[in-house]
């Protein structure tokens, strides 16, 4: 849930807190979902290590009235046709290799939003309610809840934007298949001697945003968005203390007639340890292209997954729709 959605905000390095105001507004901020004008609908595809692991994504959102809208959206973070080598040696230590199974590991996030406008003008907020299902093959799984929280608000053409995710603390609760588990238990002595523990906690994170376009002879134009990701604890971010880490991005969008996109990016700024124990701060950047035309936009990323000496890229491709097009 913290990779990020939609190839244009990826792009500018997922300064979108509070820039957005389309259909990805369910995953950044939900109070974006109150500039819909009419029913969307986003698809997003990226390849992780190599194409180990695939990364989907999709959403719907629409306004219900003036004042309202509503969400609802999926994502899927899997790795399929692991090999399954827990029989591979039979009650005769012989090995067998058509005792080899293959399994899949994947977790899911099902979000739900809704946002409303406030009395202020141009103040509005949003809710997410998160359902998490995670699952390891058949050795285990889990079901996890949580809510998401967002602001935005707009004066003078600047927009600022707050969200905390998952605000009262996001729980998934394992299940562990333990026949399966005893398959492994003692393959490495002193290793896996306990089954591992049951709960897992996601604590509260803090997004804080703001951006700005600026129109230049009515044909070109400049977004610029920036963001405070803000975690309760103690990191490795560039900033960082006991009781708060903070990792700042910096994203850009250039776009001509409304039609075509150059974005760029940089954020997730780190201290990096060296082997000799010196440290450095790792960063990623992204770049992204975007096309618009008659309610439909085709937009890609490239990002770094890690730091800039291992070029682990990733590319992110996604479309977003206007339905309303296909009723005119």
């Amino acid at each position: 849930m913290n990779i990020g959605v939609d190839a244009a905000a990826l792009g500018r390095a997922n300064t979108a807190v509070a820039a957005t105001t389309d259909v990805n507004s369910g995953y950044w901020n939900p109070a974006g979902l109150i500039h819909l004008e009419d029913h969307q609908v986003s698809l997003m595809h990226a390849n992780y290590f190599a194409n180990i692991a695939q990364y989907d994504y999709i959403a719907y959102a629409s306004p219900i009235d003036d004042r309202s809208a509503w969400g609802i959206s999926m994502i899927r973070f899997g790795v399929d046709d692991i090999l399954n080598t827990t029989e591979l040696i039979d009650s005769e230590g012989n090995i067998d290799y058509n005792r080899i199974s293959l399994f899949s590991t994947a977790d899911y996030g099902f979000t739900f939003s809704y946002a409303r406008k406030l009395p202020v003008p141009g103040f509005q907020y949003g809710v997410n309610a998160k359902i998490i299902r995670r699952v390891i093959g058949k050795f285990a799984n889990s079901w996890g809840f949580g809510f998401d929280v967002g602001l935005q608000l707009e004066r003078n053409d600047w927009q600022f934007g707050l969200m905390v995710r998952d605000i009262t603390t996001t729980y998934n609760v394992w299940s562990i298949d333990e026949q399966e588990y005893q398959k492994v238990a003692n393959a490495i002595p002193g290793e896996n001697q306990e089954l591992p523990e049951s709960t897992e906690i996601t604590a509260p994170k803090i997004q804080l945003g703001v951006a700005k376009k600026f129109n230049i002879h009515y044909d070109y134009s400049i977004l610029a968005a920036a963001n405070m990701n803000m975690r309760l604890t103690k990191t490795n971010d560039i900033l960082a203390t006991d009781a708060v880490s903070i990792d700042p991005a910096l994203g850009f969008e250039f776009g001509y007639t409304d039609l075509v996109f150059l974005r760029a990016g940089v954020g997730n700024f780190q201290k990096v340890t060296q082997i000799d124990n010196t440290e450095k701060v790792g960063f990623q950047p992204n770049i992204g292209v975007g096309f618009k035309y008659k309610g439909i936009q085709i937009d890609y990323a490239l990002t770094d997954l890690g730091n800039q000496s291992t070029a682990l890229y990733s590319n992110i491709f996604s479309v977003k729709v206007e339905l309303g097009m296909f009723r005119n």
